[in-house]
């Protein structure tokens, strides 16, 4: 996917640094969350995390530095957890696009691949995460419903699901 501000792509091993500064810098310094790379394998290692099955990660980017990333995990049985999604606080809001088309992105390959469902955890303190994902299809629910190999993330608090979209 490509506009005119930004492009999304598959990841590539030469963004490992930048896309790991992206999402630390969103997750310490906005959030306040206190987490390390070394805590976190998926971003360590971005390509053999998420490129098992049919997942993939992508990231969205301005000239060549990385303004957005979504992950898609394939746990099974039709279905992919969503993680790492996270957008730069100057180009978020839906004049910029940049989650819209990451989420697009994910759905659109989520479907090309006959994943059925997509999943989620995160956590309180990303409260305009959650009223995108309610925007875009998604469902809150409880711990309890989520499948056995979703993959809960210590931190997470809130769960939310969604039909993935018919394949075209």
């Amino acid at each position: 996917m490509s506009t005119a501000a930004f492009t999304i792509e598959p990841f590539t091993a030469v963004q490992r640094r930048a896309v790991a500064t992206l999402v630390l810098g969103i997750q310490r310094r906005e959030f306040g969350i206190p987490v390390t790379l070394e805590a976190q394998p998926d971003l360590v290692d971005i390509a053999g995390f998420f490129r098992k099955g049919s997942g993939e990660f992508w990231v969205a980017s301005a000239g060549d530095k990385p303004v957005g990333a979504i992950g898609l995990l394939d746990i099974g049985e039709g279905r992919g957890a969503l993680r790492k999604m996270f957008v730069h606080p100057a180009w978020r809001g839906r004049e910029k696009g940049v989650a819209q088309g990451l989420l697009d992105a994910l759905l659109a390959h989520a479907a090309r691949h006959g994943m059925t469902e997509i999943v989620l955890g995160t956590i309180d303190k990303f409260v305009a995460a959650q009223h995108f994902y309610r925007r875009n299809g998604f469902v809150e629910i409880a711990e309890a419903e989520l499948p056995a190999a979703f993959p809960r993330m210590t931190v997470d608090t809130t769960f939310f699901r969604r039909r993935a979209p018919a394949a075209v």
